[in-house]
């Protein structure tokens, strides 16, 4: 039989990868804006100067417009020399970060087992940075950032860039739409959604249309159609339902869609919440970080060790269907199942069943009238403590009361 306090390092590193991956595809977006920054007004730089001289030689231009035009181009230059200063100190901070992750995962190497002081020390710290990135996506920042303070792992977490997705999903949920798509429209982050195929820009101008529709009484019937031309109409090839609806409101109008459900549902406020969480999978998709909370992630992998099917039979779901009362308190807090607790019981319903080679069943087995079996010692020490009378014992889990002539006894098979 293996050594069960033997530290495996590889299979704690996979945990870790959104770790070190964020930092090093955020070091990859702001490099290619970057890029993108100079490469524009470079081009304009560029274009300009070709223009000034061909008109100085040609004689078309005058002193005051050469002047002029070498006044804008270093203008321009001065702001690209800004933005280039902003993006090197974004860089250097995103590398004290990545080195300071390198030396918190090499740290794990020298420890060997489980039971390690040290080990212990890493695995708390850890846990930390879990719960710092499960009140991030929560939309607890002020939580996030002052326990990361406390615990002195800021440069482990990623408190900006979660507030940046909170700020804009809260904008979302606020009926505003700009954020998000200032977001979308910055550097070359248009591109990369395209490239994984995101419709979100799109639906953020189709939103922003459904908002000039909804209000058309105080809005120029033609301000909503240029913009239909300009946003929607692109798009024909890829989005035809979305864009044919959106003719179809123009001639229906938002009093009017109650009768048809089609067009009911694009002014329903859920929409909001729909935007909100395209945006917030967008975001995590983009930047490859995992789509739940890496907390859950965690859970997950050990409720997976425990769970057998009878944790989410349909005769557990109708025992904790109603409202807990004491009795069922009682037996909950003897039950030795986390599944079966409250708290993980819905969290553990996507997980896969547990696979052990040996069978641990208590012996003696009694099975009372409504399905469950358990221990004669188990029940006996259990009638015992709660006070019931001779010739009775109660379920450990529901808390129902049978006389012991109503048991039988089980056998495995």
């Amino acid at each position: 039989m293996g050594d069960t306090s033997k530290l495996d390092h590889e299979n704690h590193l996979l945990l870790d990868q959104p770790l070190l991956r964020l930092p090093i595809e955020l070091l990859r977006k702001n490099f290619r804006s970057a890029h993108f920054e100079v490469e524009k007004d470079g081009t304009y730089v560029k274009n300009t100067l070709k223009e000034t001289a061909t008109g100085c030689v040609n004689g078309k231009a005058s002193q005051a417009d050469v002047l002029k035009n070498l006044d804008a181009m270093i203008t321009r230059m001065r702001g690209v020399k800004r933005k280039l200063t902003a993006f090197a100190d974004e860089e250097t901070r995103l590398h004290r970060h990545e080195q300071a992750r390198v030396r918190h995962l090499a740290d794990l190497y020298p420890m060997y087992s489980v039971d390690d002081v040290k080990y212990d020390a890493w695995s708390r710290t850890r846990l930390d940075r879990l719960l710092v990135d499960y009140l991030l996506r929560q939309g607890y920042n002020e939580s996030a950032r002052a326990l990361a303070k406390d615990k002195n792992i800021e440069l482990l977490v990623d408190l900006d860039t979660f507030e940046q997705m909170s700020h804009i999903r809260k904008c979302i949920l606020n009926h505003s739409v700009a954020e998000a798509l200032q977001w979308c429209t910055a550097g070359d982050i248009k591109k990369e959604l395209r490239k994984i195929g995101s419709n979100l820009e799109f639906m953020l101008r189709f939103q922003q249309y459904i908002e000039l529709v909804r209000d058309k009484k105080s809005v120029n019937p033609n301000e909503f159609l240029t913009f239909a031309r300009k946003y929607l109409a692109p798009s024909w090839g890829t989005y035809n339902a979305e864009i044919l609806r959106a003719c179809g409101m123009i001639a229906l109008g938002p009093e009017h869609v109650g009768e048809i459900e089609a067009y009911a549902e694009l002014y329903s406020p859920a929409r909001w919440e729909v935007l909100a969480d395209l945006f917030t999978k967008t975001h995590n998709e983009l930047l490859a970080l995992p789509p739940i909370p890496l907390l859950h992630i965690a859970l997950s992998s050990g409720l997976s060790a425990l769970k057998t099917p009878a944790c989410h039979s349909s005769s557990h779901a109708a025992s904790t269907a109603g409202p807990p009362s004491h009795s069922t308190s009682l037996s909950l807090a003897a039950s030795v199942c986390p599944i079966c607790s409250t708290e993980l019981n819905e969290l553990a319903r996507g997980v896969p069943y547990a696979f052990h080679s040996k069978s641990h069943v208590e012996p003696d087995l009694l099975m009372l009238p409504n399905g469950r079996a358990y221990g004669r010692a188990r029940l006996e020490e259990y009638a015992r403590k709660a006070g019931l009378l001779d010739g009775q014992v109660k379920d450990l889990r529901t808390g129902e009361i049978y006389g012991m002539d109503r048991l039988k006894k089980v056998y495995i098979t």
